[in-house]
């Protein structure tokens, strides 16, 4: 990361102006989620952006770079007015770190409220959400990374942290003829088999063999 760090950090100067009235910023995402500014010489839960508000801000806006830009280094933006905010990642810019349920309350007749609780992944320090889907979640053998939809802006697909991953795998079940480089064709989740329809692996097709093998 360091050696990449070095060479991306050579391409940019931090608040660089290309015009008078834009500022460009360029930020970098590890496979934890984590947010930093790209040229920081040691990338750790330290030296990451932790303030709630600011990481809600930031990962709301975050979409494929269009701007005919750093589009090769920095395939993500996050526009912020007049600033320009360039993001490279490990693997993708959403990393969903906790499986939790949100309470929803329905309103009834008479301003009677019935309350309901839907699973929801978490990301952007737990500040945004989307609703989780078993039957949507894909793992790679290639890397053991497990996948799961994202918003639209940076192309459908998500990342399952690590620590969540772990969790989740045991939910997985295989076919009898499956080998080691076979995927999961099951996800048992509180008590229900979800058929897995692995289509993240359209999305993922995307990326080069070498991005692939580079998430190992």
């Amino acid at each position: 990361i360091r050696v990449a760090a070095r060479f991306f950090s050579s391409l940019y100067i931090q608040g660089q102006s290309p015009t008078s009235k834009i500022r460009e910023y360029f930020y970098y995402i590890d496979h934890q989620g984590q947010l930093f500014l790209d040229d920081i010489k040691i990338k750790n839960f330290v030296t990451s952006f932790k303030d709630k508000r600011f990481l809600q801000f930031f990962f709301k806006r975050i979409r494929i770079n269009d701007t005919n830009r750093y589009q090769e280094e920095f395939p993500y933006i996050s526009p912020c007015g007049r600033e320009i905010n360039y993001v490279r990642c490990d693997d993708v810019p959403i990393v969903f770190s906790h499986l939790t349920q949100n309470r929803i309350s329905h309103r009834r007749k008479k301003n009677k409220r019935n309350t309901s609780y839907t699973n929801v992944l978490s990301y952007a320090g737990s500040t945004l959400f989307v609703p989780f889907s078993p039957q949507k979640l894909c793992m790679l053998p290639i890397s053991g990374r497990i996948y799961h939809p994202a918003p639209a802006a940076v192309g459908y697909v998500g990342l399952i942290k690590s620590s969540l991953a772990i969790e989740l795998s045991s939910g997985f079940r295989y076919d009898r003829d499956s080998n080691e480089s076979s995927q999961p064709s099951v996800f048992f989740y509180e008590g229900i088999d979800y058929e897995l329809d692995n289509e993240i692996l359209y999305r993922l097709s995307n990326m080069s063999t070498s991005e692939l093998e580079n998430t190992s």
